[in-house]
């Protein structure tokens, strides 16, 4: 049986998909058109990207507005550029520099208050183990204070049976 889906390099695929990015900033549905390519193939492909940790936008054309998983992708991927080659990357992708440095410090700082909320966390956990452990103290006093005036009224019960049973004997 022969196959009869097209199949595209590598090479043709990043061509594709650079469209999408800034300065171009093409929907799919436009390069689709475009490139007599499904749509469906377009979304897979850049889905399959996205996955890699690649910086590929969503439907959005402003670079503020991406996705913050492709804005941490930038970020990732212009980590070891020198100042030259992050200015040729920005301008290959429609970027400046200060926005992807921004994204940085947003990323590093993100990471601090991951640190912090996890300590919080910490701490509101330890604080609800103890809040538990007293009032499982507190049920268990009341619970024994509950039996025992299960048992007096119970005794008392049987006291004010007896002395009716006397009372009738006499």
């Amino acid at each position: 049986m022969e196959d009869t889906m097209p199949r595209y390099s590598e090479e043709r695929k990043a061509a594709i998909l650079k469209k999408l990015l800034p300065p171009n900033n093409k929907t799919v549905s436009e390069i689709a058109a475009e490139e007599h390519i499904s749509e469906a193939t377009l979304y897979n492909w850049r889905s399959k990207l996205r996955s890699e940790g690649k910086p590929v936008p969503g439907h959005q054309k402003n670079t503020e507005q991406w996705s913050a998983e492709a804005k941490f992708a930038t970020v990732m991927e212009t980590a070891s550029l020198s100042e030259a080659e992050l200015s040729q990357y920005c301008r290959e992708r429609g970027l400046f520099p200060e926005q992807v440095k921004a994204w940085k410090r947003a990323c590093i700082s993100g990471a601090g208050q991951a640190e912090q909320s996890k300590k919080a966390e910490q701490a509101a956990r330890k604080a609800e183990k103890k809040r538990i452990g007293g009032l499982e103290k507190e049920l268990r006093r009341k619970d024994k204070a509950l039996a025992e005036t299960t048992a007096l009224l119970v005794l008392s019960k049987k006291l004010n049976v007896l002395y009716e049973s006397d009372n009738e004997e006499d």
